[in-house]
């Protein structure tokens, strides 16, 4: 398992595998995979972010969150889209994965149907939740971070120009994503609005 999609030296092999669908007759560094995971991703960005927002090609709802993440891991890895068995450092228990998660997708329709917040706080709410529910072996972050993207962008708004590998270390918005996600935790979603409504 992967659990980070840093690009490292060409020559760095990975040790678990575990789930690749790429060609077995090699072995893979981490750049190599994360390029693989970084064109499996570009096919989604083109599909939802791309598309017209009179054209609602996402409907959020619990099975469509969940092939979402099909869609953009599943020419790379056998669990991509497959609710997680075991525990993360981060998330959920993975007996409440099904549950929460059609919580969240009951939850847009709510807000959308109500009008219940605008559309970055709506855009975050469902990026909160998502980190919270954490439903997949890997690839949760980026996951997490399209989903308000597509939601903007079918509500009129340009989505978040969010950087490929916005958890590295030398990442400088790193702190200020994490200090943003914390915030959410405890009902304060300013700091996170805020990122939504910039590029960056």
């Amino acid at each position: 398992m992967i659990h980070s999609t840093k690009p490292i030296d060409d020559a760095t092999p990975l040790d678990d595998i575990s789930g690749l669908k790429l060609p077995s007759d090699k072995v893979y560094t981490l750049k190599e995979i994360y390029v693989a995971e970084a064109n499996n991703i570009a096919l989604a960005t083109l599909k939802y972010l791309s598309a017209p927002p009179s054209k609602k090609v996402a409907p959020f709802t619990y099975e469509w969150l969940q092939e979402l993440h099909y869609e953009m891991f599943g020419n790379v890895w056998e669990w991509a889209g497959k609710f997680r068995q075991v525990e993360l450092s981060i998330g959920i228990k993975a007996y409440q994965i099904a549950s929460a998660l059609k919580e969240l997708a009951d939850d847009i329709a709510f807000w959308d149907e109500h009008k219940t917040f605008d559309i970055y706080e709506t855009a975050v709410r469902i990026h909160h939740k998502a980190v919270q529910i954490h439903p997949f072996q890997n690839g949760n972050g980026r996951w997490s971070r399209m989903l308000p993207n597509i939601y903007l962008r079918q509500h009129g708004s340009m989505p978040v120009k969010w950087q490929e590998d916005l958890l590295a270390k030398e990442n400088l918005k790193k702190d200020e994503y994490i200090k943003a996600l914390k915030a959410t935790d405890s009902g304060d979603y300013t700091i996170l609005i805020e990122m939504h409504k910039q590029t960056f």
